[in-house]
């Protein structure tokens, strides 16, 4: 995205569009095939793959647009196999570091 000219509260948008800047810096929660791809650090093919099996989740849809939840991903990332030790962000989350 570029500046419009002459007003640097909006940028342009891939169609051409105005679109105002937001001066928060956040991720965004929808993302497309190719994004979602690379966000769990794969190829589309591979990516297409996992949707099919399941691994990673279905896409919404919006109108015409296909858009994956970037916290469904992470969700599906974290049940996939391979860590052989207890990931402490897990162990945490699940709540059982408490003692009761």
């Amino acid at each position: 995205m570029t500046p419009v000219y002459g007003n640097s509260d909006f940028l342009t948008g891939a169609g051409g569009e105005a679109v105002r800047s937001d001066p928060l810096s956040y991720p965004p929660r929808g993302l497309s095939r190719e994004e979602a791809a690379r966000y769990v650090g794969v190829g589309i093919t591979k990516f297409d793959q996992m949707v099919s099996d399941r691994r990673m989740p279905k896409p919404k849809k919006v109108d015409g647009r296909v858009i994956w939840d970037r916290i469904k991903l992470e969700a599906a990332f974290a049940d996939l196999p391979g860590d052989d030790e207890e990931n402490i962000v897990d162990f945490l989350l699940q709540g059982n570091h408490r003692k009761e």
